[in-house]
Parts: structure tokens; C-alpha cells; sequence
């Protein structure tokens, strides 16, 4: 029995990692984190059987001890309750799926505790990448991407040529408003904005992918995880989203990992790597699939895309300030406080105004982002 935890088991991610516990019958779910969802948090506990749970605050902690009190399960609470579930002694692997840098900490913690490290926290990487893998390759701690598209990758690295990669192709599906110019996203609305055409997410992951900031979230996590520059990666939109991501190598070829848009590929992955097992659900028809279209993507329209770029050359401390600026600016479009075009507005103006820190500790990552939460709180 494989034994695992997950943070983040109410969200999509954890919810499909969960499907595949079911499923497979041979994984033993020792730990559960959640925000707030604490009717579906009770009903993973119930099925699930964890020992310990850990949610946010301890109001919420209070209420779902009162509705486990027949269960054997410990309930805590907090940043402390996240390390706790993340060092649980018996676990083999962490599933980290919570959203934002809350992440940091208890991958940090996961990995010093010698457990795998199922990555969907993009975030972790994308402000800490610097921290995380000298850390995890100090521990003998393998990183094992959840994404689809840094899955792709890692799976079209397996024949063991990685010090001939040449360049990354990250793909793309383009996201809702693909073809779109400035002028007409002017009026664009959350309903509008969470529509994506080919994968169902969570709805900040959905309006990121709609800005196409996502990309460029997964363009510094990609340069953490495969060890390559940023301008070794390259983004390419392919709209239906059959190619995940490719690999080219320096005399040339090109790997790639194709599939039908299911996040439970790469889950299952990450938890049986090596091992492939198999997985229900629609298989590629490559006789009905007449084509497969590539396009570049605009960088002037979707400019979020275009300023990761610039984040990830810099380094230091202006990643966190361009996750940190993106992570608040779209709160504030899905509460409706500002337009969908300010988003990468703010993301801007919160890069320009930063004084660079080059090697940034966890506190001086978490204190960047304290001070754009306040500068976005005091100007929209």
C-alpha cells in the first residue's frame, strides 16, 4: 500500500487524486488539508478514514470536529496543522494541490522529512524554485510535477538523455479568449472569463489560464524543475490541447506527450512513477483527429504572459512579486472590485515599483508578498 497525504483535497486537483485512491485500491490516505469546504472535508474523512486533518482556522477546525467526534481523526489547524499533515512519519508521498505560497512551508518541511513531493503548487516553485530544489536534491527528495504540461515534459525526459535537452515547447490551449484582441476584452466578465475550452480547474487556475498568466507561472516552474533558462522554453499555443508539452534535443528531435485533457494522467503518474498503471477514460483516436494547428502566442494582448518572462530572467524576489500582484489582482475580478484588464495592470505596476532582492530567504519571500497585497489594497 502506498501511503499519502494531500493538501488541498477539497480542490480539483485533490479531488481527482482522491478519485484515483478509489479507483486504484492500493493507496492508503493517511492525511487531508483544507481550506474551508467543510461538508466535502467531512465526506473524504468518512470514506477516506486519515488520521490527522488539517484546515485553515480553528473556527473551522471547531466545526469539523464536531462533525467527526465518532471518527478516530485528529483535527488541527493552521500553518502548524499543515506541517503536521505534511510530516506524517508513515507517508510516503505529499500531494501538494492547495493554491498561493501557503505552499511554501510545508513542502519545505515534506521534503527535509524525506517524502516525495507530488507538485501541483505551481506557486511553491515559481517564488521559491531557488530554495526548493538545492533542498530536495540535498535530501535525495524527487520532485514529481503534477501538471499536465510539466508531466509532459518529465515523461518525454525519461530515456534519459537530459543533459542533451535543448529547448522546452510549452503548449497551451490559448485559453477562452484565444485570437482576441485588447479592444476586445474590455468588457469581458467572470462568467466569461471561467469558461475554458478543454479543461475543467478551479476558478483562479481558470482565469489565469483565461490571461494566459498561468503560462507564465509554468514557465518559472519549468525552469526550477528541468533546470534550463527561461529563454530555453518556449510557449506554443495549440488549441486542443492533445499535445501537452514537448522536448527538443540538440541534435534536433522533438519528444512529445500526447493525450486527451485529463488531469488524472498525471496525477496517477506522479503517485506510481515509475510504474505506469492503467487509467480509464477516452483514448486518442488519431483516425478522427484530421489535425493538430500551432500558433504563437500574443504576447501584446495577453502581456501577463510577457512579464513572466521578464520575472523569471530577473529572478530574485520579482517572481513572488508577479504571483503575489497576479493572486490578488484576480480576487479582486472574481469578487467584481476591478475589470478583467486590470489584472495584468496591476501585475505591472507592482513589478515596476519592486526593488529586486536576488536570493530571497522564506521570510523575505513571504514579507514580498505582504507588501504587494498592501501597495494593490491601497491603489484598487
Amino acid at each position: 500500500m502506498k501511503k499519502i497525504a494531500i493538501l488541498g483535497s477539497t480542490g480539483s486537483i485533490g479531488t481527482q487524486t482522491l478519485e484515483i485512491v478509489r479507483e486504484q485500491k492500493d493507496i492508503e490516505v493517511l492525511g487531508l488539508a483544507a481550506a474551508n469546504n467543510i461538508a466535502l472535508l467531512e465526506k473524504q474523512i468518512r470514506e477516506f478514514m486519515p488520521k490527522i486533518v488539517a484546515v485553515w482556522t480553528e473556527e473551522k477546525a471547531k466545526e469539523l470536529r464536531d462533525k467527526v467526534t465518532d471518527l478516530n481523526v485528529k483535527v488541527v489547524s493552521g500553518m502548524e496543522g499543515l506541517l503536521e499533515v505534511s510530516v506524517i512519519p508513515e507517508m510516503e508521498i505529499l500531494v501538494t494541490a492547495v493554491v498561493g505560497m501557503i505552499g511554501i512551508r510545508p513542502t519545505i518541511a515534506a521534503i527535509k522529512a524525506k517524502k516525495k513531493i507530488a507538485l501541483a503548487n505551481k506557486e511553491t516553485l515559481v517564488t521559491a524554485g531557488h530554495i526548493i530544489m538545492p533542498l530536495a536534491k540535498e535530501y535525495g527528495v524527487p520532485i514529481l510535477p503534477v501538471d499536465s504540461e510539466h508531466s509532459a515534459i518529465f515523461q518525454s525526459l525519461q530515456g534519459g538523455q537530459e543533459k542533451a535537452l535543448h529547448k522546452i515547447l510549452l503548449t497551451a490551449s490559448g485559453g477562452p479568449f484565444r485570437g482576441r484582441k485588447r479592444k476586445e476584452l474590455q468588457n469581458i466578465q467572470v462568467e466569461d472569463a471561467l469558461k475554458h475550452p478543454n479543461w475543467e480547474m478551479g476558478r483562479k487556475i481558470t482565469i489565469d489560464s483565461s490571461t494566459m498568466v498561468n503560462k507564465g507561472l509554468e514557465v518559472i516552474e519549468a525552469k526550477w524543475l528541468f533546470d534550463v533558462t527561461v529563454d530555453q522554453i518556449q510557449v506554443v499555443v495549440q488549441p486542443k490541447s492533445i499535445i501537452h508539452s514537448m522536448v527538443e534535443y540538440v541534435d534536433g528531435a522533438v519528444i512529445a506527450q500526447l493525450g486527451t485533457p485529463d488531469m488524472k494522467l498525471p496525477i496517477q503518474y506522479a503517485l506510481y512513477y515509475p510504474e505506469r498503471r492503467y487509467l480509464p477514460g477516452e483514448r486518442l483516436d488519431f483516425c478522427k483527429l484530421t489535425e493538430i494547428t500551432f500558433e504563437e502566442p500574443d504576447m501584446e494582448t495577453f502581456y501577463g504572459l510577457r512579464l513572466a518572462f521578464e520575472a523569471g530572467r530577473e529572478g530574485g524576489s520579482l517572481p513572488t512579486v508577479f504571483n503575489a500582484a497576479n493572486e490578488r489582482a484576480v480576487q479582486k475580478f472574481l469578487d467584481r472590485k476591478i475589470r478583467y484588464l486590470e489584472i495584468p495592470e496591476i501585475i505591472e505596476t507592482c513589478m515596476r515599483n519592486h526593488e529586486n532582492i536576488l536570493h530571497p530567504s522564506v521570510e523575505e519571500i513571504l514579507e514580498t508578498e505582504r507588501e504587494v497585497y498592501e501597495q494593490i489594497e491601497s491603489r484598487w
